[in-house]
């Protein structure tokens, strides 16, 4: 709660004015009976006709003036949640954006966007309906109480024990909601996430005709979420009619009650309807202050999530620092990582020294710690043990854009984003001339993209839908390249190349003298010409030299080059 009042800050003057014309708009609303009461005594009764037309155009002017306020006060709630939703969104968009790999691995994808959306959009309504009726309908049950004991003293009397019961039953059940509304946003995670997996993987779910068994997955968890939903609204929908029947119950001993007060001249016949309508004010704010409860309810358990969020202490933390690397050197000292939530290391003993300007290749098995080695160096994932050092300084020292800003990495899933080709290649360096951006792009074999899809203007779809699997390889090695860093890692990213095309690639990264050049891949004839080679094994580097050298002194890789030769793979 304590961010949401901080972003409310912004809005304080909304957040003052929208309350206050409300509580204007409840006092008119307050007036209503006492001037119905006033026509009926002394205008209806006594047949005084101007009477009845002034009180009247009075009633009019009450509602008028009830409109206008309640208007302005319904504009100032709206830009207030409005505005606080979307500071909300920013701030999350932002800390989202600066969380390390760990972190977004804890977190999950489907929670993260389950926050900037659904989430969101329960606190904007809970602000909404609490600028407007928090103070407004408290003020008119408390008003009506006290207005009915100056008519009646016993009426207001009733009406007191009937609003401490409701009071009750209010509390009792918003009690039990919250926490149930915290279960169906948690579950609704679990929709999306399926979701989600079920959309980016859609080709292979068809390739395999597995859209039965996705649709009965998804189902299931629709289901449950189904399930908590209406568990949480049953309790919900209890309140309405609870409401209802406490306020006939209290109409019906007020009826009885005024009946016999009327028959004694205790009561006149106006001040029993003046009654009768402040408990209809009561009952209608009831019914709105219960409907608050939950939606507010929903507010505060997404607020709550939303807190979470950003309120994680990020394990690796940025550091303030103007320290540059050198050049592009990279050396590993004692290095082991275990990622969040493993048993085991994932990589053990790392011990490695690439001198500046050195073309290496990285191979061996699935799941060997090739990615999880790379990864490492512009700082994705930190060291368990050991130290990685980057330009002669350590990476703990060098602040992320810095270290980022010097390393250029293609991911093993090429991610290209909607918008031009120019757009794209500028995401690697916002400050590219056109000349650099063609240049990166002929350096990566990709300049035919340009030229079939007509321009560095042409648009791409999303996630480059249009594009075969080796163009867009072909596009994030262009990214990567037209920030000219002093460390290029492909990670698995020509995968998709065909063997002309790769060796084209090969001979490109070679003429970059002052360059570092991490290659990971499976193939050995994408490493084999390479200045010098790191051979995985279970976490572990069990080679490293030149081709020739591997051959004589490492069986994995010697085994690795027998096994693709023999199926025709070398170059």
């Amino acid at each position: 709660m304590r961010i949401l009042f901080n972003h409310m800050k912004k809005y304080i003057a909304e957040s003052i004015l929208s309350p206050l014309f409300k509580l204007i708009e409840a006092l008119l609303d307050l007036l209503v009976p006492f001037v119905i009461a006033a026509i009926i005594d002394n205008g209806v009764l006594k047949s005084d006709k101007p009477y009845v037309i002034k009180f009247s155009l009075i009633l009019v002017g009450l509602a008028l003036a009830g409109l206008a306020f309640s208007v302005i006060a319904q504009f100032f709630a709206a830009k207030s949640a409005v505005g606080v939703s979307s500071s909300l969104r920013r701030a999350l968009f932002a800390k989202i954006q600066s969380l390390s790999y760990t972190e977004l691995d804890k977190a999950g994808t489907a929670t993260l966007i389950t926050r900037l959306t659904s989430d969101t959009q329960s606190v904007q309504s809970g602000v909404n309906m609490a600028l407007r009726l928090f103070l407004r309908s408290p003020f008119i049950v408390l008003g009506a109480v006290v207005c009915s004991f100056f008519i009646d003293v016993k009426t207001g009397i009733i009406f007191s024990i009937g609003l401490v019961v409701l009071s009750v039953v209010v509390f009792i059940l918003t009690k039990k909601t919250i926490p149930l509304y915290v279960n169906t946003q948690n579950s609704l995670d679990n929709v999306l996430s399926n979701t989600r997996e079920s959309l980016s993987g859609i080709r292979v779910i068809r390739a395999y005709c597995n859209e039965e068994n996705i649709n009965k997955e998804f189902n299931k968890n629709n289901e449950a979420l189904n399930k908590i939903q209406i568990f949480a609204g049953k309790i919900s929908a209890i309140m309405n009619p609870l409401t209802y029947l406490l306020i006939n119950i209290v109409l019906i001993v007020m009826i009885r009650s005024n009946a016999i007060s009327v028959d004694n001249d205790l009561l006149t016949q106006g001040q029993v309807i003046a009654l009768y309508n402040y408990l209809s004010q009561i009952l209608v704010e009831l019914i709105k202050f219960a409907n608050l409860i939950i939606t507010t309810s929903k507010g505060i358990a997404a607020s709550k999530r939303i807190s979470a969020i950003l309120n994680i202490e990020d394990s690796d933390e940025d550091v303030n620092s103007d320290i540059l690397p050198e050049n592009g050197s990279v050396r590993f000292n004692n290095v082991s990582l275990q990622y969040f939530g493993s048993s085991a290391s994932t990589l053990k003993n790392i011990n490695i020294d690439i001198p500046s300007g050195t073309k290496v290749g990285v191979i061996g098995g699935t799941g060997s710690g090739k990615t999880s080695l790379v990864n490492m160096i512009p700082g994705f994932y930190k060291a368990t043990e050991g130290d990685v050092f980057v330009g002669n300084h350590n990476v703990k020292e060098i602040s992320r854009k810095n270290l980022r800003d010097a390393v250029g990495i293609v991911p093993q899933h090429a991610q290209v984003f909607s918008g031009t080709i120019r757009d794209n290649i500028l995401r690697g360096n916002e400050n590219a001339t056109e000349e650099d951006i063609i240049d990166s792009l002929k350096f990566a074999s990709a300049y035919d993209i340009v030229t079939k899809k007509g321009g560095l203007d042409a648009v791409l779809s999303e996630g480059g839908s249009d594009l075969s699997g080796g163009q867009k390889q072909r596009l994030t090695i262009a990214r990567a390249a037209v920030k000219k860093p002093k460390i290029l890692i492909l990670d698995d990213s020509a995968s998709a190349l065909d063997f002309a095309t790769e060796k084209d690639l090969r001979n490109q990264i070679n003429k970059l003298t002052d360059t570092t050049a991490f290659i990971v891949s499976q193939r050995i004839s994408s490493v084999m010409h390479l200045d010098k080679i790191v051979v995985m094994d279970n976490g572990q580097i069990c080679g490293y030299g030149t081709h020739d050298e591997l051959l004589s002194t490492c069986p994995i890789y010697k085994e690795i080059y027998e096994s693709q030769i023999e199926k025709g793979a070398s170059a």
